[in-house]
């Protein structure tokens, strides 16, 4: 099933590439411009900004708590009957060093409150829980993807693996642009998305 878009195409792959082309712009924006100061960091609703602005010129749920029940293979994600209770619950969880911003980074990934885009946006939030409280980013580079899929996908029943793979990937270059940039790629990657480099567009 392809998504409505605002770009009204209807051709999967076509969709794909524009969606990757188009947010991947809007990251690089989001870093140049300084908006992504403008975050609040470790809530819903930073959370929400940075999706809105990654996908607002491309789906009209951009930023918004998705209305369908959704699943990745046998995983399925927050019912929609206890999502606004899950995300008000996540508002609360401290993150005021690693172990508990990755413990809230898990919760949220659960939740997965939007109908597309979650992880991607997502990491950047957790991101920015990790270089306000910890003063460290995660560099994405050395973060294998398979790793990094399947301790995701075990990380609500045990998330010590989650831990110990971005642990050994924290940096102290929390304003470095190439960086983030090269992150963002690598994010996208992880979701089957490498047709452009965010640089490059």
């Amino acid at each position: 099933m392809i998504l409505e878009n605002k770009l009204h195409i209807t051709d999967q792959i076509e969709l794909a590439k524009a969606e990757e082309k188009i947010t991947k712009q809007k990251a690089k924006q989001l870093f140049d411009s300084g908006d992504i100061r403008k975050t609040e960091v470790g809530t819903f609703a930073g959370l929400s900004f940075i999706h809105a602005y990654l996908f607002e010129d491309i789906y009209t749920f951009a930023g918004k708590i998705r209305d369908v029940n959704i699943a990745k293979g046998d995983f399925r994600f927050a019912p929609l009957m206890y999502l606004e209770q899950s995300l008000k619950y996540i508002d609360k969880m401290p993150h005021s060093n690693f172990d508990e911003i990755i413990e809230k980074y898990v919760e949220m990934n659960v939740a997965h409150p939007f109908r597309e885009g979650n992880g991607r946006a997502t990491r950047i939030w957790l991101d920015l829980m990790l270089k306000s409280q910890i003063k460290q980013v995660v560099d994405w580079n050395l973060v294998d993807k398979e790793e990094y899929l399947s301790a995701m996908q075990r990380s609500p029943v045990k998330d010590l693996e989650i831990k110990a793979l971005l642990k050994q990937a924290l940096t102290g270059q929390v304003d470095d642009r190439a960086l983030f940039l090269k992150g963002i790629d690598v994010s996208y990657y992880y979701e089957g998305y490498c047709e452009f480099k965010t640089e490059e567009l």
